[in-house]
């Protein structure tokens, strides 16, 4: 059984044990106030309601659906955390995205290791034919197999849009990463003709041009602030930034 905690954020799971036999059923469990049952209670309290009125194969029936009713209550908050996520994303990839990114995955597999035991379980009380179900009442169970192969479908596709997450999570990240190595390029690139003048006159040469000319300070200040200033037009007018 999945119940979703909205301080937490977090989805918990508990273990259901069913006794069903001729004219019995019981259900037995760790703690009742976290169960999904009360819906069920109140009806066994009104004797004009099926649960009532029917054996204790439907009461078993009953018991299974409101388990697997409640996993879409689950799966809507989980996709509803997903969606919230995908825009933290987009908006900003860091690294508390990526913690949530992994939150929400193993979210998803706790999903998927309880649907899938429970789509066996319906589908070998349907195969198993057996006395203790009334023939009226397999109906349901097959209404309950058909909801439990939606919610596992729904599941996959779930841990689809996390795998879809994750990539994008990476696609930004890589982006933000190729903006940086971007700037710093031509950062590198405007610096390098300073670099480049400057060593050339730095040398420890006698006789260098415009070693003692009165402007030769000034221009060579001038070039290395020339050249960069070109370099950003063109760089401009070639779109790469």
């Amino acid at each position: 059984m999945l119940f979703y905690n909205e301080k937490e954020k977090t989805e918990k799971t508990e273990q259901i044990s069913i006794v069903f036999g001729s004219n019995f059923c019981l259900s037995i469990q760790e703690d009742a106030s976290k169960d999904v049952f009360n819906p069920l209670r109140e009806k066994l309290k009104i004797k004009a309601t099926k649960v009532r009125q029917n054996g204790p194969d439907f009461l078993f029936y009953s018991l299974i659906d409101m388990i697997v009713d409640n996993y879409y209550i689950v799966m809507e908050k989980l996709g509803e955390n997903i969606e919230m996520l995908e825009e933290d994303i987009i908006r900003r990839s860091d690294t508390r995205a990526l913690a949530r990114i992994n939150m929400l995955r193993k979210e998803m597999i706790i999903l998927k290791r309880s649907v899938g035991p429970v789509r066996e379980l319906v589908n070998g009380i349907l195969r198993s034919e057996s006395e203790l179900i009334d023939v009226k009442t397999e109906k349901y169970f097959k209404d309950v197999y058909d909801h439990i192969i939606q919610a596992n479908d729904l599941a996959e596709s779930y841990r689809d849009m996390m795998i879809n997450l994750q990539d994008l999570y990476l696609s930004k990240v890589n982006l933000k990463m190729n903006e940086v190595m971007k700037v710093m390029a031509v950062v590198t690139c405007l610096m390098a003709p300073a670099t480049v003048i400057g060593g050339i006159f730095g040398m420890n040469f006698n006789k260098i041009p415009w070693l003692h000319n009165d402007y030769g300070f000034y221009i060579a200040v001038g070039t290395m602030l020339l050249i960069p200033v070109w370099m950003i037009i063109m760089f401009r007018k070639k779109g790469w930034f």
